[in-house]
């Protein structure tokens, strides 16, 4: 039995259909976690086994955990609470029932940069890691996939590259990192929650085909949509103010920007790329399959 997570979520939603064909074939049965059932694929829903409610309260992960093999562990952050509690306080309950129902298996959505300098100052990062080292503190065998940020991050910038031809971030123009489709770290996290031979901690890195700089983004964006797009830089304080105005909780909105602070000095930049870490989907595919229509509407 596997348990997933946010299965409606960025990557939740990629991995369960490659879970749903594999499945039969290595004998596993699959069971979710979600608030609102209503929001799963009636063919989903007819497929799966659900619990309905939070994977962050007690009773519904004791439930879900119960007779399970392996789980996938997300968490989705609230920006209305600090870091520490977003990430590690959410997970105290999963936490203690991977013990309880004596669970064998985790997979966890985590970001890169432990090791590095700036992993403790990291912000958001800081605080996933602080979730990793939770959950490997149970006994489990873990594997946290060690995440950039992602393509689809961009998507909420969709809306000023239409209107202005304009996408945002913090961190320098020429700075360089890798990124990654969310539909290349849910072929990973499949991988791993069906051929459960390994043991013990470590994490895994999903690193995308290259490095790019926001310099990059905009060249391959001007060429897949056909029309200019320009990157602006936004100072850290200006970020901060204006998170705080959309009302996230002010230790988080912190936690964004000292994430981004990171960043900006190459917490992403401490894995090396190999055949093992690298992911297929370039971002010219992401531009002409994900933004594209989303900014072309």
């Amino acid at each position: 039995m596997i348990v997933i997570t946010a299965p409606t979520g960025n990557i939740g939603r990629h991995l369960l259909p490659l879970l749903l064909e594999a499945a039969p074939a290595h004998g596993e049965k699959l069971r979710v976690i979600v608030r609102d059932p209503a929001r799963l694929p009636d063919a989903v829903r007819e497929r799966v086994e659900v619990v309905t409610g939070s994977h962050g309260e007690t009773d519904v992960v004791d439930r879900a955990f119960e007779g399970a093999d392996a789980v996938f562990w997300l968490v989705p952050p609230d920006s209305s609470l600090p870091p520490e509690d977003a990430y590690r306080g959410f997970t105290g309950p999963a936490a203690k029932a991977l013990v309880a129902h004596g669970v064998g298996h985790v997979v966890g959505v985590s970001a890169l940069g432990r090791g590095t300098p700036a992993a403790d100052r990291a912000g958001l990062v800081t605080a996933s890691h602080a979730m990793d080292d939770l959950i490997a503190g149970t006994g489990v065998a873990y594997r946290a996939l060690a995440n950039p940020s992602f393509f689809e991050n961009l998507l909420e910038e969709a809306g000023s590259i239409r209107e202005k031809g304009v996408f945002t971030d913090a961190v320098r123009a020429d700075r360089k990192a890798p990124l990654v489709a969310v539909t290349d770290i849910a072929s990973v996290a499949a991988g791993l929650l069906l051929e459960r031979s390994w043991t013990g901690n470590d994490s895994v890195p999903v690193l995308g085909p290259q490095d790019l700089s926001p310099d990059d983004l905009a060249r391959i964006m001007t060429e897949q949509l056909g029309r200019p797009v320009r990157y602006e830089r936004r100072p850290f304080d200006e970020l901060y103010a204006d998170l705080i105005g959309y009302g996230l909780d002010a230790a988080f909105a912190q936690g964004i920007v000292d994430m981004k602070r990171a960043k900006d000095e190459g917490l992403d930049a401490g894995v090396a790329r190999t055949p093992d870490t690298a992911s297929p989907t370039t971002f010219e595919q992401w531009c002409a399959r994900t933004l594209k229509p989303a900014v072309l509407v």
